[in-house]
């Protein structure tokens, strides 16, 4: 039987804005609305696109204490969980014994004593929770949030808009959160973070609350609905990964270029899976590597497309290709042998079975304007 598909508690609200609804990740979610992606992309660069991300998994990491809790997911994954500071969060991964990427996750240290706050990627939650639940310590528990919802409000107008409905969202630091009164809806997780490369901010509340709250936001003059498309053409060209295209279980959080989310002491102690693996890419250097490409011309080069050297020998695949509507032409990603990683190194992609010239570049494609 086929599996039944899911939706978001804001479902009628993207079919009432005529949204095209597609399945994605075992829910029904909305890839762009009538203006279209390349609308929705530029408002989101240049004003304050909303995202409807409630099919993310959400969950609770609860102990007696914060150090107990951090020690235990400090098991699971590379990132400094004990150096968190009280309403601060970090991006980490979540390792296979081999030091492959099981699914990359954001972790907070939550308002409630003893409790992480973790967020997971809608297509890998299941696997997460249970992965996560079954190598916790009998006294640490994996409490689901099931009954949350999350926004993401982002883009450079994001800030002033929140700050309508709350001005202290203007003191939230980059990677930090509060608990703040929204609408009239008390005690919303404002974290200033999000994955489009634009400043903004990710709200999680109650499901019965998230209708309120978006036709709040969408009120302001300043603020579009947008789809799953422009957020990927967004995040593509800010030069973050996607699960399950550029990051996998086939790859390492230092192949894929993250190692700045791994602490010294995480670095040089261990005791997470793969810290071998990782370890000695970090001191005897790499194999391949993450590498942002600009193919020549106008015509995009897709998720699996060879990448060649000068010579015209395979030296990768490329993981996430497509048009830069803010760079005005193609941009992709991939993995390619350490000595063809360099910015400046040209390379050839297979496109439609011809080889179309291109060039390595680092990345982001667009700056990053993260309120540091």
């Amino acid at each position: 039987m086929t599996e039944k598909i899911l939706r978001t508690p804001l479902y009628d609200a993207h079919v009432a804005l005529k949204a095209r609804m597609v399945p994605f990740a075992g829910y029904e979610m909305p890839v762009q609305y009538p203006t279209g992606i390349l609308t929705e992309h530029t408002w989101t660069r240049e004003h304050a696109g909303l995202f409807d991300v409630s099919h993310m998994g959400q969950c609770l990491i609860a102990a007696e204490s914060f150090e107990r809790a951090a020690k235990a997911m400090e098991a699971l994954v590379p990132a400094d969980l004990l150096g968190l500071a009280p309403l601060q969060q970090r991006y980490s991964q979540l390792l296979a014994e081999d030091g492959g990427i099981l699914d990359d996750l954001m972790i907070s240290r939550s308002a409630l004593p003893g409790r992480l706050y973790v967020v997971v990627n809608a297509a890998c939650k299941e696997a997460d929770f249970a992965h996560i639940a079954a190598n916790l310590p009998a006294d640490v528990k994996l409490e689901r949030l099931d009954d949350e919802a999350l926004l993401a409000l982002q883009g450079p107008e994001a800030e002033d808009v929140l700050a309508a409905l709350n001005p202290e969202v203007r003191d939230i630091p980059f990677m930090s959160f509060r608990l703040l009164d929204i609408a009239g809806i008390r005690d919303v997780h404002v974290s200033r973070s999000g994955y489009t490369g634009e400043d903004g901010f990710e709200l999680s509340l109650g499901a019965a609350d998230v209708v309120k709250l978006w036709n709040t936001l969408l009120a302001d003059a300043r603020v579009k609905p947008i789809g799953l498309g422009a957020r990927d053409s967004l995040r593509l060209e800010g030069g973050l990964c996607l699960y399950g295209h550029d990051i996998d279980t086939t790859t390492s959080p230092i192949e894929a270029g993250l190692q700045w989310s791994i602490a010294k002491r995480r670095r040089e102690e261990g005791g997470f899976p793969g810290h071998d693996r990782i370890k000695n890419e970090l001191t005897s250097g790499l194999k391949r590597q993450r590498v942002g490409i600009r193919p020549e011309g106008r015509l995009p080069a897709r998720e699996g497309s060879v990448i060649q050297n000068a010579a015209g020998r395979e030296i990768g695949r490329v993981t996430s290709g497509g048009f830069g509507p803010t760079v005005n032409g193609p941009v992709a990603m991939g993995y390619v042998d350490k000595a063809h990683a360099a910015p400046g190194t040209p390379l050839f992609l297979v496109v439609r079975d011809k080889a179309i010239p291109a060039t390595v570049v680092k990345l982001p494609f667009v700056p990053n304007r993260f309120k540091r």
